[in-house]
């Protein structure tokens, strides 16, 4: 099942397109293409602005569309991204679409191939599945980007890493946009592995009776309240012969592996009501369907290793379940033990996700791996300090912590270090227990982190806090109204260049 609605492909030719995309730069001279002069670009309002659009009347069947890419040829990769959504989003009603964009601006053309591409297919982007108004969906499907002979195969080659990877953050997209009845623990597990058998993982599914034989207290605490049983799907990867590129990966002397090894954990509430502790019935209580984000990026970036060829160890828990109240669902008061065998005082049922990822963490950290990386839209202290544009990152492990912002950085998707403050840990202790799952009104983000640090088994980990941007009430740049899917390219990124320290 695919889910991007845009097919990008790459030529040295201008195909006959219905519409045509044409760069457009603040300072140089305009396309005689365009068939405009600049006074009457600047007339219409268009000043080659990065991202700025204009279409152009035309006699013929063609319709031509100026994109702006902003002074000279300094253009970023990141620039490009957002300037290639604009023009997707400028030839919305045409069936197909021509660009040169992926020839503008400064940097690798591979990686400004991939970028271009990413901006076409995410912009066009839209989960339609339950509109009977099939016009919400963009008519674009066919893009293709137009290169000189020089550049053909650097384009081409990032052209498909892009087509990879924006199928991935549209496949993540349309999971956590996915109603709560449409979409259950079970469901995003079967799914799971089936993704997994299309894209060379190998899958493990667990259900409640292992999760228990296991000794998963936080999963199945959470669950109680649920009709719907939990899953835990563990996804695992081993890059193959041409991933390694001269590369061993034979055992080494003490090591259970000579590849770096890296575990990425996924929060999955399927839909968090808050349980017992209820949320307010305020607009942000429909987006909780979304509070899966986490697992959702983590299971699209898994998706994408085999094809983009990643040179490292990779494993995935993905932990699934709903947080509902009922007659017995947990209570404040409660006490969970943990897979590590800590215990846990619950003190409020809305801090659910960090109960789940505990047992996912304690899970990772028995496997010894290189690092460990959770992403969870885990607290509203941090979208309440970073607000929608940033995630927050925490770990222990300081180099460790710097990969993932580079990450972040490499891939437009803005992340912020916050402190992991020690002296808080006190506000997480418990008369009657090892902890309590919150540690009062203030530094929710970080009393959550440290939380979770106490899972991690002392290996090098970071926690990213998506709760900021997993939702975007408009479109803007590459981001379309809705679940945004945020974390899977940063996801991918960190894979790929994961350095064991």
């Amino acid at each position: 099942m695919k889910h991007a609605q845009l097919v990008v492909t790459v030529a040295r030719e201008t195909p006959n397109a219905d519409a045509v995309g044409i760069p457009v730069t603040s300072d140089k001279a305009v396309p005689a293409e365009l068939g405009v002069s600049r006074a009457q670009l600047v007339a219409a309002g268009f000043d080659g602005k990065i991202g700025q659009t204009l279409v152009v009347p035309s006699s013929g069947k063609t319709v031509f569309i100026a994109v702006g890419v902003g002074a000279g040829n300094s253009a970023t990769a990141h620039d490009l991204r957002n300037a290639a959504a604009a023009l997707a989003r400028a030839a919305s009603k045409h069936g197909s679409l021509a660009t040169t964009l992926a020839g503008q601006g400064k940097g690798d053309r591979a990686e400004i191939a991939q970028a271009v591409t990413e901006g076409l297919m995410l912009a066009t982007h839209r989960y339609g599945a339950l509109k009977s108004d099939k016009s919400f969906t963009s008519s674009l499907k066919s893009a293709t980007l137009v290169v000189d002979a020089k550049s053909l195969g650097a384009v081409a080659n990032g052209s498909r890493r892009g087509s990879v990877i924006g199928e991935a953050v549209c496949m993540a997209r349309d999971f956590a946009n996915m109603p709560p009845a449409h979409l259950t623990a079970k469901m995003f597990a079967d799914r799971a592995q089936q993704i997994a058998s299309e894209t060379g993982l190998r899958v493990d599914v667990y259900d409640k009776d292992r999760l228990l034989a296991m000794g998963c207290g936080g999963i199945i605490g959470v669950n109680r309240g649920s009709v719907n049983p939990p899953r835990m799907v563990k996804l695992s990867y081993r890059p193959g012969k041409a991933a390694l590129k001269g590369k061993s990966s034979a055992k080494a002397k003490g090591k259970k592996s000579s590849l770096p090894h890296l575990i990425m954990v996924g929060k999955g509430v399927m839909y968090d009501s808050g349980g017992i502790s209820l949320k307010p019935s305020d607009p942000s209580h429909a987006q909780m369907k979304a509070d899966m984000s986490g697992a959702a990026a983590v299971l699209a970036a898994m998706s994408t290793l085999k094809s983009l060829g990643c040179p490292n160890q990779v494993t995935a828990y993905l932990m699934c379940t709903d947080n509902l109240p009922s007659g017995s669902a947990m209570a404040m008061g409660d006490v969970l033990t943990m897979r590590n065998k800590k215990t846990v005082e619950i003190h409020n049922t809305d801090a659910e996700g960090r109960l789940i990822l505990a047992d996912g963490l304690s899970l990772a950290a028995e496997q010894e791996p290189d690092a460990i990386v959770d992403i969870a839209t885990l607290t509203g202290a941090c979208a309440r300090a970073l607000g929608p544009k940033m995630s927050g990152v925490m770990g222990n492990n300081a180099k460790f912590v710097e990969q993932v912002l580079e990450a972040g950085s490499n891939t437009d998707e803005q992340a912020w270090e916050l402190p992991l403050e020690r002296s808080y840990r006190r506000l997480l202790d418990s008369y009657i227990a090892d902890m309590k799952n919150v540690g009062g009104p203030d530094a929710g983000a970080i009393t959550a982190a440290l939380f979770l640090d106490e899972f991690t088994g002392g290996y090098p980990w970071a926690h990213i806090d998506i709760a900021g941007p997993m939702w975007a009430d408009s479109d803007a740049g590459w981001l379309q109204r809705g679940a945004t899917a945020y974390g899977t390219r940063l996801l991918v990124n960190l894979a790929e260049n994961f350095r064991r320290r």
